[in-house]
């Protein structure tokens, strides 16, 4: 089984306890059509795209599954390199959250704490796939987490 269980780690702000109960795996995808060869002998520069997203749901009263779904595709040219989707879930007990803070835990702390792990599992699969190792740019979340906020509500997709 790859989980991971934490017993005990908790963080207690402003009156607001979270804690993370597991960590794990939810699922992954990957996909390299032509396998590490890149078309037509050409050099190394393939262009990527990231896409990230965060969804959670209610498992019990002040629990809550938060998945960090990412995605990302390697191309050069109009050939795709690979392409690699993880989703990375954990569970959280979080207590005495307002709306506001409930909002603000899923959509940056949860994350920064999954992030690591989703990582890893990209740049795994990556290098298994025969690829030169390939580390995903550190996240800001509170950031990404500020910007979502401003934008108007029509404007949000998820």
């Amino acid at each position: 089984m790859n989980e991971v269980r934490t017993e005990g780690v908790e963080t207690n702000v402003g009156g607001v306890q979270v804690s993370l109960q597991s960590v794990y795996l939810k699922d992954c995808s990957y996909e390299s059509p032509n396998g590490p060869r890149l078309p037509n002998n050409q050099g190394w520069e393939p262009k990527f795209q990231l896409n990230m997203n965060t969804s959670a749901e209610e498992l019990a009263a002040d629990v809550r599954e938060v998945l960090l779904t990412i995605t990302l595709e390697a191309k050069q040219g109009e050939a795709t390199l690979y392409l690699v989707e993880v989703k990375q879930a954990g569970v959280f007990a979080i207590a005495g959250a307002s709306v506001d803070d409930m909002k603000r835990l899923i959509g940056s702390f949860c994350p920064s704490v999954l992030f690591p792990y989703a990582r890893e599992v990209i740049s795994d699969l990556i290098v298994k796939g025969g690829f030169p190792n390939f580390l995903l740019p550190l996240v800001n979340f509170d950031v990404l987490f500020a910007q979502a906020s401003e934008q108007p509500q029509s404007a949000l997709v998820n």
